[in-house]
């Protein structure tokens, strides 16, 4: 199983719901919140290629994106897939 971090924030909708999805899934995850964490928010852009948005999703070290891009493969059945 991979190694799933998030980079969350502070009232993010899109953060919990991005939660809920991976835990529904079985998912654990590491949690970074860039508003709690020094030099968070540069990281995941670092690492998001310059994305700003959160939440930012990472199998590993592969960025996958936001919630759209895990909804999108929860509804096409690669979630689990693309965590093995």
């Amino acid at each position: 199983m991979k190694n799933v971090t998030i980079y969350t924030g502070p009232l993010c909708n899109f953060c919990d719901a991005a939660k809920r999805l991976l835990a529904r899934n079985n998912v654990e995850y590491k949690e970074i919140n860039i508003a709690t964490v020094d030099g968070a928010m540069d990281e995941m852009i670092t690492k998001a290629n310059g994305k700003r948005t959160i939440p930012q999703i990472f199998f590993d070290d592969n960025h996958i994106g936001g919630y759209d891009d895990v909804r999108a493969l929860e509804k096409e059945n690669k979630l689990l897939e693309l965590l093995k």
